[in-house]
C-alpha cells in the first residue's frame, strides 16, 4: 500500500491530472440530482475532483473528507474551510446530513469486505432519505485494457478486488440503498507505456510486488522487450454506480 502522506505532492501529476479529474467530476455530477444542496466527498484525496464538484455546481455546498493528513492538507488549499480529516468507516457527521455522498477511487484501497461494508454503511447513514450515493467500482480491472503490457503482467500476483461491482451492490442494498444508475468515464492520461510501467513496478505501485521482490525484475525484463517503450497504451475506463437511499 502506498504512503499517501508522502504521495500527496506528486499524486495528481502521476495520475492524469486535471483532464482525468474533469472526466471523473463530470461523471459523478451526472448522477447527482440537480436539487442537491449538500455533498460529502469521502476520501477526497488532493481535492482535485472535489474542487471541480464545487466549481461546477455553485449552489452545491461540498465537503471533503480524507484519512491522511498529507492529502487533506493539499485538498484544503483547493477548498479552504471545506475539508475535514476523517476515516470513511467512522464519519464525524450526523445521520441524514447530506443530499449526496461520493467515494471516487476509495473502495479498492480497503483491506477487506468488512471495511468496504463499513464505508458503504457510513455513506448511507449520513445520507438523507432520497439522497444519492455515487461510487467507483472495479478500479483494478479497469487498468487491464488488453494491451501487450497487460499480457506481460498477467501472471503477476494480485490483491483480491474489494470493489467488485456485484459485491458493492450487495453491500449497498443491505444498507437501504437502491441501484439507480451506472456510467463510465475515461482515465485520461493514465494509459501505461512499457517504460513507465517498469518505473511503477520498481516504486511498488503493484501491491503484491513491493520493491525488491524477486519477480519485479522478471516482469521488468518482459516490459523492456516490448516495442514503443514510451507510447502510452489505451487509457483505462472507470465504472461509476449510483444508489438512492430508500425511505
Amino acid at each position: 500500500m502506498l504512503d499517501y502522506d508522502k504521495e500527496a505532492d506528486a499524486y495528481d501529476a502521476t495520475r492524469g491530472g486535471e483532464p482525468r479529474a474533469a472526466a471523473a467530476a463530470g461523471a459523478v455530477l451526472g448522477m447527482v440530482p440537480a436539487d442537491a444542496r449538500r455533498l460529502l466527498d469521502v476520501a477526497c484525496g488532493t481535492g482535485i475532483v472535489t474542487r471541480r464538484l464545487a466549481a461546477t455546481r455553485p449552489a452545491l455546498r461540498v465537503t471533503g473528507a480524507d484519512l491522511t493528513y498529507g492529502m487533506a492538507r493539499t485538498a484544503s488549499l483547493r477548498l479552504p474551510g471545506a475539508i475535514v480529516l476523517a476515516d470513511g468507516r467512522r464519519l464525524p457527521f450526523p445521520d441524514g446530513a447530506f443530499d449526496a455522498v461520493t467515494s471516487v477511487w476509495l473502495l479498492h484501497l480497503l483491506d477487506g469486505p468488512d471495511d468496504v461494508r463499513a464505508v458503504v454503511a457510513e455513506c448511507a447513514r449520513v445520507l438523507r432519505p432520497g439522497g444519492v450515493y455515487v461510487t467507483t467500482v472495479d478500479k483494478a480491472a479497469a487498468h487491464d485494457v488488453g494491451s501487450d503490457i497487460d499480457a506481460v503482467l498477467a501472471p503477476r500476483p494480485r490483491r483480491p478486488a474489494q470493489d467488485g461491482h456485484g459485491a458493492v451492490v450487495s453491500y449497498a442494498v443491505a444498507c437501504g440503498l437502491d441501484p439507480v444508475g451506472e456510467t463510465l468515464f475515461p482515465g485520461l492520461g493514465q494509459g501505461r507505456s512499457p517504460r513507465s510501467t517498469v518505473a511503477d513496478l520498481r516504486r511498488g505501485w503493484f501491491t503484491r510486488l513491493p520493491p525488491g521482490h524477486p519477480l519485479v525484475e522478471r516482469f521488468a525484463a518482459g516490459l523492456r522487450a516490448l516495442p514503443d517503450q514510451d507510447r502510452p497504451r489505451p487509457d483505462p475506463v472507470f465504472t461509476v454506480l449510483a444508489f438512492r437511499k430508500t425511505g
